[in-house]
């Protein structure tokens, strides 16, 4: 899976999406989606990396709970037969829930 692959499947998902952030002036209000690539775990051997496997994690943050736009991202990933966990918590601070789905993908190019 390339970046922009990553990136078609996250427009997919119907909603505004950045990588790691959304800067300050372009800040939006929820739903919205942040993915990070934020390390790996590659499959190596004999002191060389066979297949580099990247962890992606997508943040989906809501004013409330939506089942519904949860299940349109399952439903995304699903189709591209992405296998991922999940986490929910509320950020109190932030008045908004996230979201985080947890999944490794080999990333080409």
């Amino acid at each position: 899976m390339s970046i922009d692959e990553i990136k078609q499947m996250l427009s997919e998902m119907g909603i505004e999406y950045r990588y790691h952030h959304f800067e300050t002036e372009d800040a939006i209000t929820p739903p919205f989606l942040i993915w990070v690539l934020p390390g790996s775990d590659n499959f190596m051997a004999d002191g060389i990396t066979y297949q580099g496997i990247q962890q992606l994690d997508l943040e989906l943050y809501t004013d409330s709970k939506n089942f519904e736009l949860e299940k349109t991202v399952e439903n995304v990933l699903k189709s591209h037969g992405i296998p991922w966990n999940k986490k929910e918590l509320f950020i109190e601070s932030e008045n908004m829930f996230e979201v985080l789905y947890e999944m490794e993908v080999i990333i080409n190019g």
